[in-house]
């Protein structure tokens, strides 16, 4: 590869906010990063808590077919021989092939944080390096705030990164710890690295002020061929160099190679994975991977990409595993109907005469406080009805909810009664909540007469108030997600009634379950 993939989403990625990893599940990423194929995988630091211990033990009995298993820590401690340091015989006692280690660039932190002075500190970085590779191991030296060092100090700065790779270093990364560096800044200090050092040169940056994709491209275009970074951003502070815009901008932008190219077309399959393990719901808005990230809204955005798709999208959403979403709101032309019908399943064209009635029909809704972007449930009844003219499979003729005590607790209670043609059912349920208990009668009702409704469940409620100066008389809009375990979808309510928009995005859960069933003409 012309570039190497280096992932610590296992360690520098777990210092974010409220990311933690089970043994686990840092086995599960770490097989599936090998299988994306990246070059090496940091596995944690073994000298600094019990479950990077136990995770270096289990992944001994591991086979790792693309990349190579990295354990992190740091330079031996000032006054100790690297052979005498704890810390860094757990490095070698973890038995990885690659072995991390950081030191310092800076004369701040060299005088401040460790307390000692330049000579020692080059002879920390060296003694730590020379025992390391006497072991056979191969090296990667992290040069800790490397770009605040060199404006600090550039002679000592150098004078670290040739210490490194006197010692035998394999890979000297220039660290951006601070995440404060701009591009220019760190083009210059790599454009400098690289004409000093025969060492590969990598690049590690954080994201502080939104550069850390555009700092690791920038090294990279001048030299780095070693680039840090973890999947999703995930880090300390506002994060990492987010490696799933890192892979795609090396692969397509800058035309060189980095992970097995059959791999890209699983990127946005891989981003999802890591925060499902992070138990983490993706980011729409991330760049290449995100649910937004080919999604067009404008009518006239819209239109365009109807004749040429190229004309907002800088590449096909395919090649990374994406797909393209038309958004539906106030903002949308018949361009954006034609569209999202197609990606919904329904046959149109902008010659589909009840195209301008559905236009209207949404736009007048979006006026009135619902919102289809994620709604796409909704959406598709709302088609279906203006298409076919059919009437909904079912009818509710009326509800009621109340609440009433149980010793020390509340239990909510609600009625509902149905109607499926000539069929009728009345049912009663308890729930936690009212929309909980509505749920529960609601669907009690139906399953007599649909019963493949048994399997759908609500996986996520969201409430909204649209115009909170009205007080507790406030428009109230509520999503519902559904699944019936082969697919999701969102539906939505809207009314000054809380239970009644929650009732109305019940109803178009379960409506809209059956059409993806085919059940809507057959009732059980």
């Amino acid at each position: 590869m012309d570039i190497e993939i280096y992932d610590t989403t296992l360690r520098d990625g777990t210092q974010g906010h409220g990311i933690s990893f089970s043994v686990a599940d840092k086995l599960r990423i770490a097989e599936r990063l090998d299988a994306f194929g990246v070059a090496y995988i940091e596995g944690g630091w073994p000298g600094s808590n019990p479950r990077d211990i136990e995770f270096f033990r289990e992944a001994k009995s591991r086979t790792f077919r693309n990349a190579r298993l990295a354990a992190f820590g740091s330079t031996r401690r000032k006054g100790t021989a690297a052979k005498d340091d704890d810390q860094v015989t757990l490095l070698i006692d973890a038995a990885t092939p690659v072995v991390t280690i950081f030191g310092k660039t800076s004369l701040l932190h060299v005088r401040e944080v460790l307390q000692t002075t330049p000579k020692e500190n080059l002879e920390m970085i060296a003694d730590t390096v020379r025992h390391l590779k006497s072991h056979g191991r191969f090296v990667v030296y992290d040069a800790e705030h490397c770009f605040d060092g060199f404006k600090e100090d550039r002679e000592h700065a150098l004078a670290t990164l040739k210490a490194a790779e006197r010692a035998g270093a394999d890979v000297i990364a220039l660290c951006d710890t601070n995440g404060g560096s701009l591009p220019g800044d760190v083009a210059e200090i790599t454009r400098l690295a690289r004409a000093s050092l025969t060492a590969r040169i990598g690049i590690h940056t954080h994201d502080d002020i939104g550069l850390g994709v555009a700092n690791a491209l920038a090294s990279i275009e001048v030299g780095a061929t070693h680039v840090q970074g973890t999947i999703n951003g995930y880090g300390e502070r506002t994060g990492n160099c987010n490696l799933t815009s890192v892979i795609p901008n090396v692969q397509f932008k800058l035309k060189k190679s980095c992970v097995p190219p059959e791999s890209l077309a699983t990127l946005t399959e891989l981003s999802q994975f890591v925060d499902e393990m992070a138990n983490l719901r993706p980011n729409p808005r991330l760049p290449w991977v995100g649910a937004a990230a080919f999604s067009h809204k404008g009518g006239t955005h819209v239109n365009a990409v109807q004749k040429v798709l190229h004309s907002y999208e800088h590449i096909d959403p395919a090649s990374v595993g994406n797909t393209r979403h038309v958004l539906i709101s106030d903002l949308a032309g018949r361009s954006n109907i034609v569209l999202k019908a197609r990606e919904l399943g329904f046959d149109l064209s902008n010659e589909t005469p009840q195209l301008r009635a559905m236009l209207k029909k949404i736009k007048d809704l979006e006026h009135k406080g619902y919102e289809f972007e994620a709604a796409d449930g909704s959406l598709a009844l709302l088609i279906r009805r203006a298409m076919t003219g059919e009437a909904p499979p079912f009818h509710v003729d009326a509800y009621h909810v109340s609440m009433r005590a149980e010793g020390q607790a509340s239990v909510c209670e609600a009625t509902v009664k149905v109607h499926v043609g000539d069929k009728q059912a009345h049912t009663v349920a308890d729930g936690d909540g009212p929309v909980n208990a509505l749920d529960a009668a609601l669907r009690s009702a139906l399953a007599t007469i649909y019963p493949q409704l048994q399997n759908v469940r609500l996986t996520d409620y969201k409430v909204r108030i649209i115009d909170s100066r009205s007080g507790t008389a406030a428009t109230t809009r509520v999503l519902i997600e559904s699944s019936d375990g082969s697919g999701e979808w969102g539906t939505i309510g809207v009314d000054e009634n809380i239970i009644e928009a929650s009732l109305q995005a019940l109803v178009d859960s379960l409506e809209y379950a059956l059409t993806r069933a085919g059940g809507a003409g057959r009732a059980g």
